[in-house]
């Protein structure tokens, strides 16, 4: 059993003062006590910081991270989302499982240290450059399984079913080769994928039809079904709308828009994390938030991909429920993707603070709170508060950053998405254990050195 005090830190009822917490040796919370005084803090260990829930990262495609960059030459008029995936499959020709492995384990760190504690990888990179399985089916994704346990972020490892480039089963092309599975391929790879999580205290399995351009509703069925016969309310994570073409390519398939048809042909619920989203109308955003699903939301690859902004007024109005991602990687910064979530909303609608609860509450305390709870729902981990029975899994806040300097509770929070803050974490723990102190991470350097050494191949 380990303990520490906190001069502050915000728990599931509220921020609180003097606050002990005992975690476990399987890194759950035991015991919190707040208002603690000096006879009851013995041996534990005093933090240098407010404390708060670590930020769930519901949406990542790791590889990309390699990417930051490569893609912001002038194109053509109507240079877009597909331009840029073009550049996307020639950049991944060159891979292979090691720089997988490389790329990940860099871009984990730099999520550590910025605050996120745990990632839901969205995986789809599972075959050789020829668009050939590895012996091992599972190659790929055991690579990234090892990143997140070699640099100690919690893991929600998402295999992607990919199967087809557009609605109506049409046939893939040549750049997505490396995607692409039947149902039995699928099938082996989540089997074996699950086995090596097994018994893992922060790593679990979820499954990802890509998107419903991507998969038939045949094959989307049976990936459901996959899942209901794998685990109770294992996520199901899905891409959908982030994009107009994706709309009118659904419309002319279907005579639906993608939100319309999901809801009108799936039972989706709470173990569903829905990305992007972006094109939403109102009626769809109201019915969406009624079945509990999580809306996930990366603004810095939304904004970098212009796809637009999500309708988040009427959403969040209805109840729905939202976390964050960081996707490509464009920006590893949970504080920045809420002040971008917020300032779309603010150019969109011409007035400030757009999504706060009301009047006089904390616009960055909301937004925090409620993302954290979405993105834990959505990973499927006991994390996103700190409550008894919930992970350990929090950040030390760094109150020596001047854009945090004497801000308390919710004002921290405000600060330090709204602020100019540079480096707002001191210390991350996950499942009880440190894994970034005084904003440093143990092995940064050494993952840099090996993360040039690929880059400096790719880049030749």
């Amino acid at each position: 059993m380990s303990r520490y005090l906190a001069p502050s830190a915000l728990l599931a009822t509220g921020w609180n003062d003097q606050v002990l917490f005992e975690v476990a040796a399987d890194g759950l919370i035991t015991t919190i006590a707040p208002n603690a005084v000096a006879a009851d803090i013995g041996d534990a260990e005093v933090l240098n910081g407010a404390v708060v829930p670590g930020m769930p990262c519901l949406h990542s495609n790791a590889f990309q991270r390699g990417m930051a960059g490569l893609t912001e030459k002038g194109g053509p008029q109507g240079d877009s989302f597909w331009s840029w995936r073009k550049l996307m499959y020639r950049f991944l020709e060159g891979l292979r499982p090691d720089d997988v492995e490389a790329i990940a384990t860099q871009v984990y760190i730099e999520m550590l240290r910025a605050g996120y504690t745990s990632v839901a990888e969205f995986h789809y990179l599972h075959h050789d450059a020829g668009g050939r399985p590895y012996a091992n089916r599972a190659e790929v994704g055991e690579r990234l399984l090892a990143a997140a346990d070699a640099t100690g972020i919690a893991q929600t490892l998402l295999p992607v079913l990919y199967a087809h480039d557009n609605f109506g089963g049409t046939p893939p092309t040549i750049g997505q080769r490396r995607f692409i599975n039947d149902a039995a391929g699928y099938g082996q790879i989540v089997e074996a994928l699950m086995k090596a999580v097994q018994g893992h205290p922060s790593q679990r399995i979820g499954i990802a039809p890509h998107s419903l351009r991507a998969v038939t509703p045949a094959q989307l069925t049976a990936a459901v079904g996959l899942a209901d016969s794998l685990q109770p309310g294992m996520p199901i994570h899905l891409n959908l709308a982030a994009q107009l073409k994706e709309v009118n390519d659904c419309l002319a398939w279907s005579g639906q828009r993608p939100v319309a048809w999901l809801l009108d042909h799936v039972a989706v619920d709470g173990r569903w994390c829905l990305l992007h989203a972006t094109h939403t109308e109102i009626v769809e955003a109201e019915r969406l938030a009624r079945t509990g699903v999580v809306a996930g939301l990366c603004p810095t690859t939304e904004g970098d991909l212009g796809d637009g902004f999500f309708n988040a007024v009427p959403y969040l109005r209805a109840g729905g429920r939202i976390g964050i991602g960081s996707d490509s990687h464009v920006g590893v910064d949970p504080f920045l993707e809420l002040k971008l979530f917020e300032y779309g909303q603010r150019l969109r609608f011409e007035r400030r603070n757009v999504l706060a609860k009301g009047i006089g509450d904390s616009l960055g305390g909301h937004l925090y709170r409620i993302t954290a709870a979405g993105g834990a729902q959505a990973i499927g981990q006991p994390v996103g508060s700190l409550a008894v029975g919930n992970r350990a899994d929090w950040l030390v806040l760094n109150d020596d950053d001047p854009a945090l300097a004497e801000q308390r509770h919710d004002g921290l929070l405000d600060a330090a998405i709204f602020g100019p803050a540079r480096q707002p974490v001191r210390d991350v723990m996950v499942a009880g254990r440190w894994v970034v102190r005084d904003g440093q991470h143990p092995q940064a350097a050494a993952s840099f050195a090996r993360y040039r050494s690929v880059m400096k191949r790719l880049l030749a």
